[in-house]
């Protein structure tokens, strides 16, 4: 199941919903994301959510919201979350702004 809007396309793969966010998460763009996400999260009941952030090309606070949220809706829900594909100043944000305590974003290195 696929569904895509100018901001997000959203993938339900087994049982994992990943969030494909490309270009700039500001107070215009936040809303229809996070409506989208948040509207096949209820139908789908996925066991996780994955926001993949690698066509981010811009984040205000607006995006900060946005991932807080959505993290909130899914733990909620007993749905495992977590965000991939965070740049560099994405990921000062978020470290900024404490996320680093209870998101997992940060890419991690699996090879020996």
């Amino acid at each position: 199941m696929d569904f895509e809007n100018g901001s997000v396309k959203l993938t339900l793969d087994g049982e994992t919903l990943w969030a494909h966010i490309r270009g700039e998460i500001d107070h215009h763009s936040a809303k229809s994301i996070r409506e989208a996400i948040d509207t096949l999260l209820a139908s789908s009941a996925p066991e996780a959510l994955i926001l993949e952030l690698s066509g981010v090309t811009f984040m205000d606070s607006s995006g900060l919201g946005l991932v807080l949220g959505r993290y909130t809706k899914a733990t909620e829900a007993g749905i495992a979350f977590s965000v991939t594909g965070a740049t560099e100043r994405i990921t000062k944000m978020f470290d900024m702004a404490g996320l680093d305590r209870i998101i997992d974003y940060k890419e991690r290195n699996t090879s020996k």
